[in-house]
């Protein structure tokens, strides 16, 4: 495993790409990307209220989404498990359309 795991690394490499390092800090990146990343998506989904173009519903709906990413997330980067992985993944996967759905829903 081990072995297609460097011929993968040594593929993207020479394609140009970025990955995650090998080393100690592989954790700590992933723990830093999945919490401050969602983080900051809250703030994000207040903007469109801010700015007069969607009302309270739309913006209470993407806080309460955007928590539970957030709480998704933490829990992947602290738990560092396929389970929560997964988890985190289908929690993405939700957030965004249901955000885009409720701007469009209450939209002004």
């Amino acid at each position: 495993m081990q072995e297609f795991e460097t011929e993968k690394r040594e593929d993207y490499a020479r394609a140009g790409y970025l990955v995650l390092p090998l080393d100690d800090r592989r954790e700590q990146f992933v723990m830093w990307q999945s919490s401050v990343a969602s983080l900051a998506l809250n703030p994000c989904s207040m903007i469109p209220v801010i700015t007069g173009d969607s009302g309270l519903v739309s913006t209470v709906g993407a806080f309460i989404t955007g928590s539970i990413f957030f709480y998704f997330s933490e829990r992947f980067a602290f738990r560092r498990s396929n389970v929560a992985a997964r988890q985190a993944l289908a929690a993405s996967i939700v957030y965004l359309p249901a955000v885009f759905i409720l701007m469009m829903l209450t939209k002004k």
